[in-house]
């Protein structure tokens, strides 16, 4: 029996957007350049990793609505939606590791359940992807069509393959049902409203350098990561909604360097006396990471504009007036994201 596809009308600017993950760091971001943009933004969040501080000043916004909800659980909305923004997920290695089912669950049947609000409202639907995709990559840099090189059964996978499946399924209804869909690739970002103790490298370092602690470096240092600033990827993400292309496009700073050298870095621009300690390098943990954003420069003329020292100072401030006590890393606080 032949599919009965829905047919999707462009109809100018869209006004309504459901947007998932919106407590997180990332999301909470986003959802303000969604508002200063003109949309009328429905915030979704189970909070299980996210943060409802990350929303309050938005809360007397009168074009913002807040709705605690697991999205792998069904979600009626009666407004009619223009979008269907789809961002949560627990995201840094020890959250996904404490939570290794809901994350699989959000990024399966949570985006399963989107999909089908976004058929059902006519919606455009986006899909926030991650560079953990490309797995300990083989090829460097990353372009969109490498396969990548994951371990389909280590314990990065319950993150890595579900958005690998996450990005199937969509790219499924966008070929079944001409589903408008745009897909990003995020590479690793940092700014102000990161969770201290989200077990990111970036955090891990400012926060034991603020406390005087030593710097964990895990391995000899010698990986690489291209971190980019928060407000770079908002900007990305506020263009490729103008774009009609499903993707996935990277997006990231291809601004390379070793955790030794930022590790020195953040000593620096800290001013911090911590000394640098070398554990066990995790099971599974990139080696190298940096994206091939050509695509994203000739489909969004877009590129990163902050460069790394400016991005850390602003996050460093940010985190010297609101960053809770040091807390102690766990055995699962053991991946250098």
């Amino acid at each position: 029996m032949k599919v009965r596809r829905t047919r999707y009308l462009r109809r100018g600017r869209p006004r309504a957007v459901l947007f998932t993950g919106a407590a997180g760091f990332v999301g909470s971001h986003l959802a303000d350049r969604l508002l200063d943009d003109g949309y009328r933004v429905i915030a979704v969040d189970n909070l299980i990793t996210g943060s409802e501080k990350n929303l309050e000043h938005l809360h007397d916004h009168p074009r913002f609505r807040f709705i605690e909800h697991d999205i792998s659980e069904p979600l009626e909305i009666r407004e009619r939606l223009d979008w269907v923004m789809h961002f949560a997920s627990p995201a840094s290695p020890p959250k996904y590791l404490k939570w290794p089912l809901e994350t699989m669950r959000a990024n399966s049947t949570g985006t399963h359940l989107l999909l089908e609000l976004a058929r059902e409202h006519r919606a455009r639907f986006f899909l926030a992807s991650t560079s953990e995709v490309y797995g300990d990559p083989k090829q460097h840099p990353q372009p969109e069509d490498y396969w990548g090189n994951v371990n389909p059964l280590g314990p990065r996978s319950v993150y890595d393959e579900a958005k690998r499946y996450a990005e199937a399924l969509a790219m499924s209804y966008h070929r079944e049902f001409e589903l408008p869909l745009r897909i990003i690739r995020i590479f690793n970002t940092y700014g102000p409203r990161m969770d201290p103790h989200d077990g990111r490298v970036v955090t891990n370092f400012i926060r034991q350098a603020l406390a005087n602690e030593p710097l964990t470096v895990y391995g000899d240092g010698s990986q690489t990561r291209s971190l980019q600033h928060i407000d770079d990827l908002v900007e990305g993400v506020a263009r490729y909604m103008k774009v009609e292309d499903p993707g996935p496009i990277n997006l990231g700073n291809p601004e390379e360097c070793t955790v030794l050298e930022l590790a020195r870095l953040i000593l620096e621009l800290t001013g911090s006396d911590s000394d640098i300690v070398f554990e066990p390098l995790p099971e599974n943990d990139p080696t190298r990471r940096r994206p091939d954003i050509e695509r994203a420069r000739k489909l969004l003329g877009w590129s990163p504009k902050i460069g790394m020292r400016e991005g850390l100072e602003r996050t460093i401030d940010s985190f010297a007036t609101t960053a809770a006590p040091a807390e102690p890393l766990t055995a699962a606080r053991t991946a250098q994201a």
